[in-house]
């Protein structure tokens, strides 16, 4: 009768323990198998190597072929994109060398305004000039501003990164509406409606 229940134990996967009468059941289920990938990781990248190189469309030297601005008061320096009569894209570095900030203010820093404003008209005046029309260069003159807020401080060692986008252009009188903004990084910092008139070569 012993036999006959170990054999009845065997046939259901169960195995006697020893000097014991009841079957210990025993499990054929074989543990997963774990395996650790091996990810490789690349070296992260320095910072000094993180900062896009933006190519220039147009340089300090075409700039100023297209502004009648000189030092101090040349406030692009550089465009890296632009469409004339559409839209244009540059930017101003601020440095603590730059002359407005030994008197705004001596003990805070601070890009007037102003000349954030003047800066995006700077730019504004090369987009919506005709590089074709030689005659042109240099014509354009502020007519106005609209809606403008600066919304942070612009501060030595930023980079005011500069958008204008033609909205409305009046050929026959020569008057140019804008939507002009500066960024820092991904910050909105200023903003305006510019109005730019153009004017006729003496």
């Amino acid at each position: 009768m012993a036999l006959s229940r170990m054999h009845t134990a065997q046939s259901a996967g169960l195995k006697p323990a020893f000097g014991a009468r009841r079957p210990v059941r025993v499990s054929t289920r074989r543990a997963p198998l774990r395996v650790r990938a091996e990810v490789a990781t690349e070296a992260p990248v320095g910072v000094e190597k993180a900062l896009p190189a933006l190519k220039a469309a147009l340089d300090i030297e075409a700039i100023k072929a297209i502004l009648p601005h000189r030092y101090p008061f040349l406030l692009v320096d550089r465009v890296v994109e632009v469409e004339p009569q559409k839209y244009a894209i540059g930017y101003k570095n601020v440095t603590a060398n730059d002359q407005f900030f030994n008197g705004h203010f001596p003990e805070r820093a601070i890009m007037p305004g102003v000349l954030q404003i003047e800066a995006m008209a700077q730019l504004g005046g090369i987009a919506m000039l005709d590089p074709n029309d030689a005659a042109a260069r240099n014509q354009f003159f502020f007519g106005g501003i609209e809606g403008c807020r600066f919304r942070r401080p612009v501060v030595p060692g930023d980079t005011l990164m500069m958008r204008v986008e033609v909205t409305k252009f009046n050929k026959r009188y020569g008057i140019v509406k804008m939507d002009a903004k500066g960024y820092v990084g991904a910050e909105l910092a200023v903003e305006a409606e510019l109005t730019l008139a153009m004017g006729k070569a003496s």
